[in-house]
Parts: C-alpha cells; sequence; structure tokens
C-alpha cells in the first residue's frame, strides 16, 4: 500500500490529518474551516491525539483552539506559538524548536526550518510568534512524511533530504507567500521524494495558481510522483 497501511487526510490549505496505522491522530496546521473545505473533521475521526502548527499565522493556527479543547489533544509548535495559545486556555502544549525531535508513542515530530514569517495577530494585537517551521514525522515502521509549512526556498533542503529521506512531500505551490510553481519544481528536485501532495494554493485569489502548472514545472520521470488531493479526500 502506498502509506504502508497509514492514511493520510486533506481539508484545503495547508490542512492535513495523519491517521496512524496504529490508531494515532495527528493533525497539522489546523484550518478546518478555510473557504475552500465543506468536509467536517469528526467525519473522518472521533479523536485527534497531536495538533501541529507551522507556524504563527492564522491560517496555520486555524482552528488549533477550539480543537484542541475539544479533543483535549497536544498542541506541538513553536515555543513562543505555545506561550500564545496558553494564554487562550490550552493546556497540554509542548514548545519546541528548530532541530529539536520529539517522540511521543510510536511516532517522532521533528521540526525542520521553513523560511517565512511567523507574526501572531489576534484582533489589535500582535504577539511574537518565533521562527516558522516544517515538521518531518517519522512512524515506527519508518514511513516518513514531511510538511514544508509555508517557506520558500532554502538552503538545508539537501541536508532534510539527506537525514531524513522523507517518502511523502506536503509543499507550498502557490506563490507570493510561499514558493510558486518554479520553485516548489526546484526543492523537488533536491528532495527526490515518492510522493508529493501539493498545499496552500487557490485558497485566495493570491495564490491562484494551477496545480497543472506546478506538474508542468517538474522533470518528466517526477510528474507521476504528484498527488493532487481535493479538501475531504483520503490518500492511503
Amino acid at each position: 500500500m502506498k502509506l504502508n497501511g497509514h492514511e493520510l487526510v486533506y481539508f484545503g490549505h495547508s490542512a492535513f490529518l495523519i491517521k496512524n496505522k496504529d490508531g494515532i491522530n495527528t493533525l497539522i496546521d489546523p484550518w478546518i474551516s478555510n473557504p475552500s473545505n465543506k468536509r467536517r473533521l469528526e467525519e473522518y475521526v472521533d479523536n485527534v491525539d497531536y495538533i501541529l502548527i507551522t507556524h504563527g499565522h492564522g491560517d496555520h493556527i486555524g482552528d488549533a483552539e477550539e480543537i484542541g479543547k475539544r479533543y483535549s489533544a497536544e498542541v506541538i509548535a513553536m515555543f513562543e506559538v505555545t506561550n500564545y495559545l496558553r494564554s487562550k486556555g490550552l493546556e497540554k502544549l509542548t514548545g519546541m524548536n528548530i532541530g529539536g525531535t520529539l517522540k511521543k508513542e510510536n511516532i517522532s515530530f521533528t521540526m525542520v526550518e521553513a523560511a517565512h514569517s511567523s507574526t501572531i495577530h489576534d484582533g489589535e494585537k500582535t504577539f511574537p510568534g518565533g521562527s516558522a517551521a516544517g515538521f518531518v514525522i517519522s512512524m515506527e515502521d519508518g514511513f516518513t512524511l514531511y510538511h514544508m509549512g509555508d517557506t520558500g526556498l532554502f538552503g538545508g533542503l539537501k541536508m532534510i533530504t539527506e537525514l531524513y529521506h522523507p517518502d511523502l512531500i506536503m509543499i507550498p505551490i502557490g506563490g507570493h507567500y510561499t514558493m510558486g510553481p518554479r520553485e516548489a519544481a526546484y526543492a523537488i528536485s533536491v528532495l527526490n521524494p515518492k510522493m508529493i501532495i501539493p498545499m496552500h494554493y487557490r485558497t485566495f485569489p493570491v495564490i491562484d495558481v494551477s496545480v497543472e502548472e506546478f506538474i508542468k514545472s517538474l522533470d518528466l520521470k517526477i510528474r507521476e510522483r504528484v498527488i493532487p488531493l481535493s479538501p475531504g479526500e483520503i490518500l492511503r
């Protein structure tokens, strides 16, 4: 099977649910209420164990406060982001920083570099969000996913490839705030994953990029590895 018995659900923008084959459910950048998604989280799971947040922007913190409280999920994010969420009443929080690895049950979460900003906006107030990040998620059976978060190109991609050998990459392609198709295609040439899932595109007019444009930017032998998912779609 493609994902070694695990499942991945896409909720649009950068929001994903990883359903570990041993029953561990992890949300990443949980903006489930984004305008491209019409599905509800509870259609797919009745519990959430972990929530990963790549950085402090509202379209990535998303619905973490509500979901974290509803499921008593542990939120794992940059230290400054967890400090902010503590002020919103969340209690199960683990702050970390780039380079750190957190082992939880049979999954390892490694926070890696991303080239982006991370200020948190809450009404008229702003809070420091620390650095933006990506997450490498390694299952006990060796299957490894890499959610790049919001990022431009950066030199550490080669090191991430050599250290973690991700099987599946979730990569932003929308441009303007992140890599566009050309830059994302270059990143893929460095990372060389088995599976590629585009994200962070077509949610807003300013990132209205077609997945076909991204695919055409890739080397011919890599194009067949792209798996475009629609919001609500499951990859097994």
